[in-house]
């Protein structure tokens, strides 16, 4: 028989993590002024423009679906793929919204109610879509699923590109800042 103590120092490897830099890490908290300058460096992307992003993505695609297909049930296909998407983020994001709000502005919100929201919310976004990905042969006339589904990826997209936003944003404010220091 084997010893336990010796088997686990074979198979586990020793801990690099330092207890002493763990407590020699210096925390501050920020003051009123402080937040809002951090805030100002690194806006986030709000779920209303993700919103207004992928209703943009979406009419785009569906036009250029019946642009080139010159087809109506490819544009309505498409627009359809992108609806299943766009529906339930309005409605995720209006949800999340109003949950938030209810909070107040000065009672924070725990981590965990948070996520509890956030996961809820996520399910019945969910639900949404695959509800209208299962009546859309019903609803559409002469649906065309390639188109839907082009329509349906391409505003899913949107949610990558919001990412991207972001720090571009945060580049053209520092050279905006930057030109008028000079």
């Amino acid at each position: 028989m084997c010893n336990g103590a010796v088997l686990k120092s074979k198979i586990a490897p020793a801990s690099s993590f330092d207890d002493d830099e763990f407590e020699a890490a210096q925390y501050k908290r920020l003051n009123a002024e402080e937040a809002q300058a951090l805030r100002q460096q690194m806006p986030s992307v709000t779920p209303w423009q993700v919103v207004k992003l992928q209703a943009l993505a979406g009419l785009a695609v569906a036009m250029l679906a019946w642009g080139l297909t010159q087809r109506f049930s490819a544009g309505w296909s498409a627009a359809y793929g992108a609806l299943t998407v766009w529906i339930p983020a309005v409605l995720f994001a209006r949800g999340l919204a109003k949950q938030f709000a209810r909070a107040g502005a000065k009672s924070a919100v725990n981590a965990l109610n948070g996520g509890v929201v956030v996961l809820v919310w996520e399910a019945v976004k969910l639900l949404i879509t695959l509800v209208m990905l299962l009546a859309a042969s019903r609803l559409v006339k002469n649906l065309e699923w390639l188109a839907l589904l082009a329509g349906l990826v391409v505003t899913l997209k949107v949610y990558w590109l919001a990412l991207l936003v972001r720090p571009l944003a945060q580049g053209r404010r520092k050279a905006g800042e930057a030109r008028v220091k000079s």
